[in-house]
């Protein structure tokens, strides 16, 4: 399993996971910020189609808020794997902390880069959680959450500047937490 979405000033954390009785065999597979968006989406429908089971988790942008991040993305991690038709046998965590499940599982630093079925799910989270972000971009006009997805990029700066946080922004992240200065997103 993997999560999208840690880094964003906006928009939820989504996790995936996957399972299979055997080895993942997709030519292309590997990291999700390693591939384009096109890429990414159609390997998502291969990944679909190949593996036994899968299965998404969300944390809501009031959860990450309440939480931290990184109890959040545990969450929906928790989600996605609890959200699976048949009890795991094992569990390959992405990066170094265990996660609260009751399953056996294994934290595996960059496995979205080393193991093939902790890349797919990095996959199906990272497109899942696109969605999610264009369909936000549709409700929050203004701040091109489709262009770039929530990260803290200069456009979703300058919005942010000119517009205020919106409802799906994490207002637990810097800058809020401080207190922008329109000044210094230009």
């Amino acid at each position: 399993m993997d999560e999208a979405g840690c880094g964003p000033l906006a928009g939820p954390v989504v996790a995936a996971a996957v399972q299979t009785s055997g080895p993942l065999r997709i030519p292309g597979v590997a990291d999700s910020k390693r591939l384009p968006p096109g890429l990414r989406a159609s390997l998502a429908e291969e990944i679909t189609r190949q593996v036994d089971a899968w299965a998404v988790g969300v944390a809501s942008v009031e959860e990450i808020d309440t939480l931290n991040i990184r109890k959040a993305a545990a969450l929906a991690m928790g989600r996605a794997v609890e959200a699976l038709p048949q009890a795991p046998d094992l569990v390959l965590v992405d990066g170094p902390w265990p996660i609260p499940i009751p399953f056996p599982q294994r934290t595996v630093v960059n496995g979205d880069a080393q193991v093939a079925l902790v890349a797919a799910a990095s996959i199906l989270a990272k497109v899942e959680r696109d969605r999610i972000m264009v369909e936000l971009d549709r409700l929050y006009p203004g701040y091109g959450f489709a262009r770039h997805k929530g990260y803290p990029t200069r456009e979703h700066l300058l919005a942010l500047a000119r517009l205020g946080p919106s409802p799906v922004h994490r207002l637990s992240f810097a800058p809020f937490r401080t207190g922008p200065d329109p000044r210094s997103f230009r």
